[in-house]
């Protein structure tokens, strides 16, 4: 797409007139219902299908197409990182009320560092095509590692502090217990972090890591700033709501990483053949209408076969419980009748 600077700044305008109502209406601390975070997760997927279907009516199909290729990528991605955003929760004990100010500033942060992450992608494609190949090498071994962490029998069931969190907690330290929603305060004298800040730093350079996969990912769907920038902005902003919506039934997506390294496999040969292309090698490309059919079917076959897997191992635990040993008023009235 041909964006001019207005449309740019239009954008991003509205992105964050988005974000400032989205930040108003929730901005006193409180419980998450599940009926407010469906109705505002209803609202982020509306919004995402109208800017989608805009692009269709102003002429740019190729870009509608590819936009919601990588709207849909990026929001199966981030489900797989709300597992790592309910241990970081746990691991920081953070009060109900407090979680949606942690996800709502951790996802601006994010959004920032990844629009950095976008521009930098889109600058080194720009001058070297052949970052393709290190890119649907990168999401190949990505697509590996994943099936190999789904098979393996260990369960991830703590969170570790990287080191520019550590190094920012030992340099202004953190105060021993949250303050309401104050980000410091000040302790003899000296201003601290309190736990809310390291919490909201913490889910924001966790999900840069994520960019890591994700970024390279949408990249071979569309090569387009623009369409990466809005189809990242789209996924993450709703992202705050899919968490208190599904959080629950996360457990329950025991295939999700199966069908996430299936779909960054995909998006990994079509990369390389992309390369083979750009290099003059006369190779089939991948359109982008088969890349979200594909896209969507994957995601469609892993939650009917997750939660399938899911029913099944509870029924099979129902039947394994066993049964309560009888107790002294149960053994008196079967006496007594």
């Amino acid at each position: 797409m041909d964006v001019s600077l207005t449309m740019w700044l239009v954008t991003i305008l509205g992105l964050l007139a988005l974000i400032a109502v989205d930040f108003f209406i929730g901005r006193k601390p409180h419980d998450v219902s599940i009926k407010e975070a469906g109705i505002w997760t209803i609202v982020w997927i509306v919004l995402a299908a109208i800017f989608g279907l805009a692009l269709l009516l102003a002429g740019e199909s190729q870009a509608s197409g590819e936009f919601f290729a990588g709207y849909i990528t990026e929001k199966s991605l981030s489900v797989d990182n709300l597992f790592v955003f309910v241990l970081i929760m746990a691991k920081f004990a953070v009060p109900s009320q407090l979680q949606q100010r942690v996800l709502m500033f951790g996802v601006l942060i994010a959004l920032v560092l990844r629009a950095v992450f976008i521009a930098a992608g889109a600058a080194i494609i720009a001058n070297f095509s052949w970052v393709f190949y290190i890119f649907g090498a990168f999401l190949i071994y990505t697509a590996w590692k994943l099936i190999q962490e789904a098979r393996s029998d260990e369960d991830e069931d703590d969170f570790e502090e990287n080191r520019l969190l550590k190094s920012i907690e030992r340099k202004f330290g953190v105060a021993d217990r949250y303050h309401g929603t104050k980000l410091f305060i000040r302790v003899n004298g000296k201003r601290v972090l309190t736990p809310l800040m390291v919490v909201m730093l913490a889910i924001g350079t966790t999900d840069v890591l994520f960019a890591l996969d994700s970024i390279p990912a949408i990249f071979g769907l569309t090569q387009d700033p623009y369409i990466v920038f809005t189809a990242n902005a789209f996924a993450l902003m709703g992202l705050r709501q899919l968490y208190f919506l599904i959080g629950g039934l996360l457990t329950k997506l025991v295939h999700l990483s199966y069908g996430l390294s299936v779909i960054l496999g995909f998006i990994g040969i079509k990369l390389v053949l992309h390369a083979l292309h750009e290099s003059g090698v006369h190779v089939p490309e991948i359109s982008t209408p088969f890349s979200l059919a594909f896209i969507c079917g994957v995601l469609i076959v892993t939650t009917i076969t997750s939660l399938l897997a899911s029913r099944k191992q509870e029924k099979k635990a129902g039947q394994d419980k066993p049964e309560a040993e009888p107790t002294a008023d149960t053994e008196k009235d079967s006496i007594e009748a």
